[in-house]
């Protein structure tokens, strides 16, 4: 790979330069300048946030979303070669040509019973999931209720459907219940843990409200397939709803470490869906070897209980000590952590004062949060060791001083409603 990469380098720096590009539009220089000139150059310093410090060899890498730490597991590994070897002569087509019988329908068979629906679809990822599946299940007639933190997919979803969507305050079941009883029956959407903060839905709560309102609800499993429920069958079997749950989506680029979308739906609507989502239609499919390397991965998932109990130990361990530190990471319980500093510059603050430790979080900043909402995210995995958890939390304790996690706008917003 090294070699390859010296050559289109060397290449590269050989071409002839390109020529002048054509004018832009002047609307489009005018938003350019408004809205991004200003971030880019004095709050950036004309890097992107997520242009840091290299990660070294002894770094600690909380910034991916492997959480049972599956990369690299031979099982995987050794289908994706037999794939690659064996399927020479595949034909790359649009998924809606992916018919019953073929290695993609059984994956889905098998993810479908694996969270305990009928069929279950795979798309390109976990956005085109998304927006596939609510691209067709809502219209311009069906109000869709989401939770202020639901993933921006799913809000892209909506757009896309033309349907009306009203958002309720994140994790409130009763909001949620005022808005349908003015706005009437439609479909809720939620993640059962948020993406930013590492939050739980009250989804016991949250389905029983969609049924008194006559909803249709969407649980987006993304951050607990895999790491939550029996054999890691998400956050709704573990909690006893699937059967009560409409619909369930799911990057598989987080504990599946896969690059994949599914979601599930009742059989009466599969063919309307193959024939109607367009992401399906309009794009190709995955790949012989992705799927080969997702089929075995949902086998090592299943088996990976002990790599469950060493996450969710990890989890209590880092948010202990954080707490302790004076850290105001009170919005979740998960794998995820939000270190939420406010502002993007003390956010890139947090962000130098960890990298230059040896600790790599992953940035967050508008649009992935609202504008004065920036933090450093640290996902955990069952795979850190004793001594990379140590470091962590020595490194935590050490920065404290200088980023002053306590005098954060999250932190002052906590004492204010404890004091109120």
């Amino acid at each position: 790979m090294e070699v390859v990469a010296k050559q289109i380098t060397n290449e590269t720096a050989r071409a002839p330069r390109p020529a002048a590009e054509p004018e832009l539009l002047p609307r489009l220089r005018l938003r350019l300048e408004s809205d991004f000139r200003d971030r880019w150059e004095k709050e950036w310093g004309c890097k992107l946030p997520t242009q840091g410090r290299e990660p070294g060899p002894d770094a600690i890498r909380l910034d991916g979303n492997d959480y049972l730490s599956v990369t690299g597991h031979p099982d995987i590994v050794q289908a994706q070669i037999e794939s690659l070897r064996l399927n020479r002569e595949f034909v790359v087509q649009s998924v809606v040509f992916q018919h019953d019988g073929s290695p993609t329908s059984r994956v889905e068979a098998a993810l479908a019973a694996h969270v305990g629906k009928q069929r279950a679809m795979l798309s390109q990822s976990g956005y085109a999931a998304n927006l596939g599946l609510l691209q067709v299940i809502a219209d311009a007639q069906t109000p869709v209720y989401l939770d202020s933190l639901a993933h921006m997919s799913l809000w892209e979803g909506v757009r896309a459907a033309g349907a009306p969507a009203h958002a309720f305050r994140h994790n409130d079941p009763e909001h949620f219940a005022r808005m349908a009883s003015r706005h009437g029956p439609g479909l809720v959407v939620v993640d059962s843990v948020y993406s930013t903060t590492g939050a739980v839905c009250p989804l016991g709560e949250m389905v029983a409200a969609a049924e008194q309102h006559g909803c249709m609800i969407l649980v987006d499993e993304s951050h607990s397939l895999g790491t939550h429920g029996p054999r890691g069958s998400g956050l709704c079997a573990e909690l006893g709803l699937t059967h009560r749950v409409h619909f369930i989506t799911a990057s598989l680029a987080k504990a599946f470490a896969g690059r994949a979308g599914m979601f599930t739906v009742p059989e009466e609507l599969h063919a309307f869906m193959v024939a109607h989502s367009y992401p399906g239609i309009f794009s190709s499919c995955l790949l012989p070897h992705e799927i080969a390397a997702l089929a075995a991965t949902l086998e090592v998932i299943r088996g990976s209980d002990a790599a469950r109990a060493q996450l969710r130990h990890n989890t209590v361990r880092l948010r202990t000590a954080l707490a302790a530190l004076g850290y105001p990471i009170h919005q979740g319980s998960e794998q995820i952590i939000a270190l939420e500093a406010g502002t993007e510059v003390d956010m890139l603050k947090l962000r130098d004062a960890l990298e230059s430790r040896g600790v790599f979080g992953a940035v967050f900043c508008a649009p992935a949060t609202s504008r004065n909402r920036a933090m450093v995210r640290l996902t955990l995995s069952a795979g850190l060791t004793e001594a990379e958890m140590a470091r962590v939390e020595d490194v935590a304790r050490e920065i404290a001083p200088l980023v002053q996690p306590w005098d954060w706008p999250v932190a002052r917003r906590q004492r204010a409603r404890a004091d109120a």
